[in-house]
């Protein structure tokens, strides 16, 4: 079984197979009316009914803030006088990511979050390595690093999974399309996303999370 232990820092243990194959999967910080309203059997858990109280026992899909997580929070501390860095010392996301994770671990399922994210290292989460699946060792547990523009993205945004499950996660779409559109302004020769358009999960992306969390309990849809 895995297990997260006091501190937030996550071990490998052995997870016991699930005997029942399972279809349904909550969707955890998600958008009530977005990608993922549209497909059946996932179950919404937005800011208004606080995501951070789920407790199973279907498996996951979760897309923790991150506005915290990021380097721009520093920056944005800093300069602006906003909320403190949630890996900065006092500084904490309410509880966000540590309850996505616990519930990952404990029912399986995917976390999503920004590629080079600080939570990885605050929370002692192995690092992807190169392109596809890293497992790691005597774990339920693989890491990746995707990028969404292979699912329809107008930028590239660089992505962190985070997978636990009775199964090792299928192959994913590893292509590295550089996107008609950026986040952020770092090349002037691309048109920024506004906020909402720069977060919002494209629609394919979202059918392969949640049928990546079917598969970590034993149901492949993909």
């Amino acid at each position: 079984m895995l297990k997260l232990i006091q501190g937030g820092k996550v071990r490998p243990w052995e997870r016991q197979p699930e005997e029942n194959p399972v279809s349904k999967v909550a969707a955890l910080f998600v958008d009530p009316n977005g990608a993922y309203s549209k497909i059946s059997d996932v179950e919404l858990w937005d800011e208004a009914r606080d995501a951070r109280t789920y407790a199973g026992s279907w498996p996951v899909v979760a897309h923790p803030p991150c506005h915290l997580w990021v380097n721009l929070a520093g920056v944005n501390w800093k300069r602006y006088g906003k909320q403190k860095p949630a890996w900065y010392l006092d500084g904490n996301d309410g509880g966000c990511f540590a309850s996505a994770l616990l519930n990952v671990i404990n029912y399986g399922g995917v976390i999503e979050h920004p590629a080079f994210t600080h939570a990885w290292a605050a929370f002692d989460l192995p690092r992807p390595q190169g392109i596809g699946w890293t497992h790691y060792p005597e774990s339920s547990i693989w890491v990746c690093e995707v990028w969404q523009s292979a699912y329809g993205h107008k930028a590239r945004k660089r992505t962190w999974l985070f997978y636990s499950g009775d199964r090792p996660p299928f192959e994913l779409d590893w292509s590295r399309k550089a996107g008609q559109a950026q986040i952020g302004w770092f090349d002037r020769n691309k048109p920024t996303l506004g906020k909402r358009e720069a977060s919002a999960t494209p629609p394919a992306f979202a059918e392969l999370l949640v049928a990546l969390a079917r598969n970590s309990r034993g149901r492949c849809s993909n």
